[in-house]
């Protein structure tokens, strides 16, 4: 198994669509999600509940903007550092290029999202085939 990596942002307040996590791999590193988790803590009446969708995307060309970088933290203190760029909330989404749908579904905010897929499910993104995108 590869070297594993954690990119994470926290206590962010989303009033509107926008990439969550774009991934660009490094040249001949390819990556591959293991675990998204989306949640908030925030909204905790019933008259807040919503459903809100969420996409994983693959082919973007063009990085996002308005948000900020994430260093992603390995999971075995003795990895390298990781060669991936991790860009997290950006307001203006990615665009440009062929753009794929890798997993589309709704969630409650009450309850969160969590995407962990099999082994043979896992998206997998190499530094030729645009970025990877949560949205």
């Amino acid at each position: 198994m590869g070297r594993m990596y954690s990119a994470e942002f926290e206590n962010v307040a989303v009033t509107a669509a926008q990439d969550f996590f774009e991934l660009l791999a490094a040249d001949d590193k390819p990556i591959a999600i293991h675990a998204v988790y989306l949640s908030q803590s925030s909204d905790v009446g019933d008259s807040e509940e919503e459903m809100l969708r969420v996409k994983i995307i693959r082919g973007n060309a063009t990085s996002g903007s308005g948000g900020s970088s994430s260093t992603p933290a390995p999971l075995n203190p003795a990895d390298t550092a990781a060669g991936t760029t991790v860009e997290v909330n950006n307001t203006t989404e990615a665009s440009t290029g062929t753009e794929v749908d890798i997993h589309c579904e709704a969630f409650n905010v009450r309850t969160g999202f969590a995407f962990i897929p099999t082994p043979e499910m896992r998206p997998i993104v190499s530094e030729g085939a645009g970025t990877m995108i949560v949205v």
